[in-house]
C-alpha cells in the first residue's frame, strides 16, 4: 500500500467528518434559512446551508492540507475558470494535485431535513500533458450528512494504486456515543431487477415523461410476459448521486441510470439540471465495491474534473447484472434519446 495515498485517505476522511458534524449543528436552524437561495452559478443554484459547507472547507483546507503537496480545489461554488490552490497562490507548474468537493450532494433533500445527503470528495494528480478525468482519482471519500433526527452517519472511502488495485473502506459512527465501527460489506448477487430496486433519474419536471417512456420500456423488456401484472420493480428517486451510488453499493438498488443531459439535449432544453463531474467524483468508492459505472456506450469515465460538464452515468450493482441487462439498457437509450 502507498503510504502517501493511506495519509491523503485520512486526511480526506477527516475533512468529510468537519463537514458533516458542522453541517449536523446547522440542521437545528430553522428550514426556511437554510433553503433560502443564496447565489446561482453555472453549476448550480447556491442554498445558505452550501455557503455554510464551502466556508468551513476553504478554512480547513487553509489550516491542514500540507504545503508540500501543491492542490488546485475544484468545487461547486467556485466557477471553473477560477484558479484556488492551496497553499495559495500555487503556479500550475507547481501542482502535484487536483481536489474535486461536492460539499453537500443532495442539498434538497437535507435543507428540508428529508433525507441524507453526501459530502464527496475525490483527489488525482495534477497532469500536465493531457485533462484530468475522472478515472485518474486515486482517493475517494463519501460521507452521510444525516437529518436532524438520525445520530448514525456511514464514511466511505476508497484507494486505487499505480498497478490498478484498490481498497474500499466503510465505517459507522454514533454521532452521540462517538462510537465507531466497520461495516461489514456484501456485494448483491442479484442477476435480474425482479422484486428489487431500480431507479430512472428524473426529479424535476423538466423531461420527465420522456425519461418515464424510456423507463416503462426497460422495464416492460426486462420483465418476462408471464410477469407484466405483477409489481416486480420498485422506483426510488433518491436527489443525490452520491446517496444513489451508497444505495448501490449497500446492496439496497440494483440499477441507476441517470440520462438527464441526453433527454434535456434532444429536448433542446438547458442541461444546467444535470449531474456533473463533481457529483460523480466518488465512483472509485463504488467501484473498488464491486459496483460497476459506466458512461452511455463507454465504460471509462473519461470526464473532465470540472463544475460544470453534463454527465449521462450508469451503474449496475454488480458485473453479471451489468453483463446480462447492458445490451437492453444501451439498445434502448440509443433508440429514445
Amino acid at each position: 500500500m502507498s503510504t502517501q495515498i493511506e495519509i491523503f485517505r485520512q486526511l480526506l476522511c477527516k475533512l468529510g467528518q468537519e463537514i458533516r458534524d458542522t453541517l449536523y449543528q446547522h440542521q437545528q436552524r430553522n428550514t426556511e434559512e437554510l433553503s433560502a437561495i443564496a447565489a446561482k452559478t453555472q453549476a448550480d443554484t447556491i442554498y445558505e446551508i452550501d455557503k455554510v459547507s464551502e466556508e468551513l472547507i476553504l478554512a480547513w483546507l487553509k489550516e491542514n492540507w500540507p504545503a508540500h503537496s501543491p492542490v488546485r480545489l475544484i468545487m461547486e461554488g467556485i466557477e471553473d475558470d477560477q484558479f484556488v490552490t492551496f497553499p495559495a497562490n500555487a503556479e500550475k507548474n507547481e501542482l502535484l494535485h487536483q481536489l474535486i468537493i461536492d460539499p453537500i450532494d443532495g442539498t434538497r433533500g437535507l435543507m428540508y431535513d428529508k433525507r441524507p445527503a453526501w459530502a464527496l470528495i475525490g483527489l488525482a494528480p495534477h497532469i500536465l500533458e493531457r485533462q484530468v478525468t475522472l478515472e485518474d482519482i486515486e482517493v475517494a471519500v463519501m460521507t452521510e450528512l444525516p437529518t436532524s433526527k438520525q445520530f448514525i452517519s456511514e464514511q466511505l472511502s476508497a484507494t486505487r494504486f499505480s498497478d490498478g488495485e484498490t481498497a474500499f473502506y466503510r465505517v459507522s459512527k454514533n454521532l452521540i456515543s462517538n462510537e465507531e465501527h466497520e461495516v461489514p460489506h456484501r456485494l448483491s448477487k442479484a442477476t435480474d431487477l425482479k422484486h428489487g430496486f431500480a431507479s430512472i433519474a428524473k426529479f424535476f419536471p423538466q423531461c420527465k415523461a420522456a425519461l418515464a417512456q424510456f423507463e416503462e420500456e426497460l422495464y416492460a423488456e426486462l420483465t418476462p410476459e408471464n410477469e407484466t401484472q405483477e409489481a416486480l420493480i420498485f422506483d426510488d428517486q433518491y436527489i443525490s448521486t452520491g446517496g444513489q451510488l451508497y444505495e448501490l453499493i449497500a446492496g439496497h438498488d440494483r440499477l441507476v441510470i441517470d440520462v438527464r443531459p441526453l433527454a434535456f439535449e434532444k429536448a433542446n432544453l438547458p442541461l444546467a439540471l444535470s449531474c456533473h463531474p463533481y457529483d460523480l467524483c466518488t465512483a472509485l468508492v463504488a467501484k473498488a465495491a464491486g459496483v460497476v459505472i459506466e458512461l452511455p456506450g463507454q465504460e471509462t469515465l473519461d470526464i473532465p474534473l470540472d463544475t460544470t460538464t453534463p454527465v449521462s452515468w450508469i451503474a449496475y450493482a454488480n458485473p453479471m447484472l451489468a453483463e446480462k441487462i447492458r445490451p437492453v439498457v444501451s439498445r434502448l437509450i440509443q433508440k429514445h434519446f
